[in-house]
């Protein structure tokens, strides 16, 4: 059962929808649903007025939208691994060398998906067993609180309970969280090519479920209703 988030998105102020990633069979569950024109090439984050309409992302192998999107999240074969270094390096300069590239290419593998449909949009309780990631799109101090909780139950030797790794910002969305079974987040739309659609102040945080369990669980007794928190939002005010 998806646990409740109300709480904690009382205390934290986050009006904006929550982001779920689906790795779904069917696309019924999240109607009304919305997909990029054939032949389009839109980024993913295009989107993202219609999340705030309630209206979900349909991705599939056949109509993916642009090609980042395509062969990260949908295991569609793009150009060739030369051009498409050549694209990322000689025309967008995002690494120093061709070789930075190929080495990134080499330890980056795709999202595997194991239905036909991926489905990015508002979190839909009844579809809770498909979901593999939640997003917050949120400023930086809600980050902050965000990156508290993250923190909160972690003990030295755990995995990182946060990263913030270079990539596309639809691979943010679950393909850099390499074990989607642990309690991890990535601080992601950090990538130069999508932020045009998001508002300036606007970042994401991406949890895995365990993560995200964590942090619906939180409490009273924590930093959501502490001093800390309390002076800074009143300060904000």
């Amino acid at each position: 059962m998806q646990p409740d988030p109300a709480f904690l998105l009382q205390k934290s102020g986050i009006r904006l929808p929550l982001i779920g990633f689906y790795d779904a069979p069917q696309i019924s569950p999240f109607a009304p649903t919305v997909r990029p024109a054939p032949g389009s090439h839109r980024c993913v984050f295009s989107f993202f007025e219609d999340w705030c309409a309630g209206r979900t992302l349909h991705l599939a192998a056949d109509q993916a939208g642009c090609g980042g999107a395509g062969h990260w999240l949908c295991g569609v074969a793009g150009r060739d691994r030369e051009s498409f270094v050549a694209f990322l390096v000689g025309g967008e300069g995002l690494k120093a060398t061709p070789a930075h590239m190929h080495a990134w290419l080499d330890h980056t593998p795709p999202y595997r998906s194991e239905h036909p449909h991926i489905l990015i949009g508002p979190l839909r309780a009844e579809a809770w067993e498909f979901l593999k990631t939640v997003t917050f799109l949120v400023n930086p101090d809600q980050l902050s609180l965000l990156m508290t909780g993250a923190q909160y139950h972690s003990l030295p030797g755990d995995p990182p309970p946060v990263i913030a790794p270079f990539g596309a910002g639809c691979m943010q969305l679950v393909v850099l969280l390499r074990d989607l079974d642990q309690p991890q987040a990535v601080i992601g739309a950090t990538d130069i090519a999508m932020r045009r659609y998001l508002p300036p102040e606007i970042l994401a945080f991406t949890l895995t479920r365990p993560l995200f369990e964590r942090l619906c669980a939180l409490d009273e007794q924590s930093f959501l209703c502490k001093p800390f928190w309390r002076a800074l939002t009143k300060a904000r005010s």
